[in-house]
């Protein structure tokens, strides 16, 4: 018998992206793998039941319990585990540095789970880069939210009740978010202004129209072996605050985007560099999740200090969900494609690609920094 892969509806409350969109139906069942989803899994993300049918899937109202692998895109709740077949294999976003009861009931019911967020950033795993692709879309949409509450016009108008002149946006961070963030900025006409404590990004920044703001902090050691940033020490960040201030006081929109994976995310902005902002800006945090860049953030709200809106958005890619799905659901298929062989999953321990995202394992927390973490 064929495996089966099932795609649930996601539980978590706004959540409207689905891990597995109607055209990659097709990749799966060509692999030699029946597809079964739950009924209604994609309407909010407007992929609907009979498109799903069309390319092949099988609609189930249940499909915990009928998975060898289940495709998820947020962490499974306890009950969803103890709906799973021992046994099966779960690809999802797990949250695993902060989510020890669920990773410990995976691991109790001997799952093999694999979470999105530890894909190694190695040229063989930038289809699989799911955590890459959901910062495109959080990047762009916090320029957005920014643009629709900022008191101002973003581009440069020349108006016969006078010119209006530009806004001006400080990108703190020119990773994928912060890149996307520079990009879309300046589509809307703004003047842009980015830093990252990695030189090497400044061509980067430069070709998207912006200025790189030297700040003469560049770090040596900012990114861990598998490309994802390293926690600087207090003395860097407090050097960054005060080198900072200045680009900060003259910003009307400030997007810091510095996250360290399984750590609360660095204080960047102080309560004190807020006071010298002017009123009316806006800062859009994209580290709330992780506690925020900025030490007045709170996570999920829009509060008002000192004149200036500080908005703490959670879970932005969710609020693309069509594309959203798009984008997970690719990475999802490609790298379950990877770890299969003749239609049955084949697991190379010695590959980074298969070892890097694998988290539980026969019954045990095998990912050694989210065993210590947890």
């Amino acid at each position: 018998m064929p495996m089966i892969v099932s795609v649930p509806k996601e539980a978590v409350p706004g959540e409207q992206r689905v891990a597995l969109v109607p055209e990659l139906v097709p990749k799966l069942t060509k692999a030699g793998l029946d597809v079964v989803v739950q009924f209604g899994a994609g309407a909010s993300a407007g992929f609907f039941d009979p498109e799903y049918e069309g390319k092949g899937a099988h609609l189930e109202t249940e499909v915990f319990d009928k998975a060898n692998v289940l495709l998820k895109v947020q962490p499974p709740t306890i009950d969803e585990i103890g709906r799973m077949n021992e046994d099966s294999i779960l690809i999802s976003f797990l949250q695993p540095y902060t989510n020890a009861i669920a990773i410990n009931a995976l691991a109790a019911r001997k799952i093999t789970a694999f979470s999105m967020e530890l894909m190694p950033r190695i040229t063989r795993a930038q289809a699989m880069d799911a955590l890459s692709a959901m910062s495109t879309i959080a990047g762009y949409k916090a320029v957005l939210i920014a643009a629709s509450r900022l008191p101002k016009f973003f581009p440069l108008l020349m108006t016969a009740a006078g010119t209006i002149t530009p806004a001006r946006v400080f990108v703190i961070g020119a990773g994928v978010a912060g890149l996307q963030a520079i990009g879309t900025a300046k589509r809307l006409g703004a003047i842009v202004e980015a830093y990252d404590t990695r030189p090497a990004v400044k061509e980067q920044v430069q070709s998207l129209g912006a200025k790189f703001a030297e700040l003469g902090l560049a770090s040596k050691d900012a990114e861990d072996r598998s490309g994802y940033a390293k926690a600087q020490s207090e003395e860097f960040y407090q050097k960054q605050q005060e080198m900072m201030s200045k680009y900060v006081a003259t910003a009307d929109v400030v997007i810091p985007t510095a996250l360290v994976p399984g750590q609360r995310a660095p204080i960047l902005i102080t309560e004190e560099m807020v006071r010298g902002m002017r009123p009316g800006s806006v800062i859009v945090d994209l580290a709330a999740e992780q506690g925020g860049n900025c030490a007045l953030t709170e996570p999920g709200q829009e509060i008002v200090r000192h004149g200036v809106i500080i908005i703490g958005p959670m879970n932005l890619p969710s609020t693309v969900p069509f594309q959203g799905s798009e984008m997970y659901a690719r990475t999802v298929t490609s790298y379950l494609l990877h770890l299969l062989k003749d239609g049955t999953p084949h697991l190379d321990l010695n590959d980074e690609l298969t070892r890097g995202p694998l988290v539980t394992y026969q019954g045990e927390i095998l990912h050694e920094v989210v065993k210590a973490k947890l």
